[in-house]
């Protein structure tokens, strides 16, 4: 699995590490998807985001 990140206007791809899944359960790629996109981002209400960091935005994951 890979989350896409959308920062500066580009699309990146980074692999789920084991540390990022460690202690969870899950059913399939869409629950895990969701822990991870909770664990390390926070949702912006005022421009519908979820948002990592300053301009870095969690775009979703892709399942493999």
């Amino acid at each position: 699995m890979e989350l896409i990140i959308f920062q500066d206007g580009l699309y990146y791809l980074f692999p789920v590490t084991l540390e990022m899944v460690a202690g969870e359960t899950w059913k399939d790629c869409f629950d895990l998807c969701e822990i991870i996109r909770n664990k390390i981002s926070t949702y912006q209400e005022n421009i519908n985001s979820w948002l990592i960091g300053k301009n870095t935005f969690f775009f979703g994951c892709i399942c493999k």
